[in-house]
């Protein structure tokens, strides 16, 4: 029986998770022409489902709630690439988790320049170095802001849910 209810639990988790990041990640989209994708805030999600629940919950949430969200908004050429691209960056945040502040920061900033790296060497291989380029920018914000909104969120989500994770 324990059995069972730590995996409905861990379904639970990730459903909810999931559909956060979807959210998160269409609610404010910029397009980017040269590349057909767009920058969103849905990295604060997948890092934040990382660093609070850990690299199962973080990897499968993120993943799968932002291919999802590209699959819903027109962006399905990319939905495989984001699956494997978030789903990682999901894991590595979740390596933070009950981490010290500084060693999570750090962690979270490799997450990040995951999310940058996948994703530029994706644009490479479709569309050239200088459409890559152009995205860049782009995508280091959207890590920046991830970052930051995961490391300050995390502490105060963790509270408000003391007895539930």
């Amino acid at each position: 029986m324990i059995r069972e209810k730590n995996m409905a639990s861990l379904v639970a988790i990730i459903g909810v998770m999931a559909a956060l990041t979807t959210v998160a990640t269409m609610i404010i989209q910029i397009p980017t022409p040269a590349t057909e994708g767009y920058i969103n805030l849905g990295d604060t999600m997948v890092m934040l489902s990382g660093t609070l629940f850990g690299t199962i919950i973080g990897s499968l949430s993120g993943g799968i709630g932002s291919a999802l969200a590209d699959l819903l908004t027109g962006y399905g050429h990319w939905a495989p690439f984001t699956l494997v691209i978030k789903g990682i960056e999901g894991y590595i945040a979740g390596i933070s988790r009950g981490k010290g502040k500084v060693i999570s920061l750090l962690i979270l900033i490799v997450a990040g320049a995951e999310m940058v790296t996948g994703y530029f060497l994706v644009e490479v291989w479709m569309y050239g170095i200088g459409g890559a380029l152009t995205e860049v920018p782009g995508n280091s914000f959207q890590a920046l802001s991830g970052i930051v909104f995961a490391y300050i969120l995390t502490p105060v989500v963790r509270r408000a849910l003391r007895n539930e994770i």
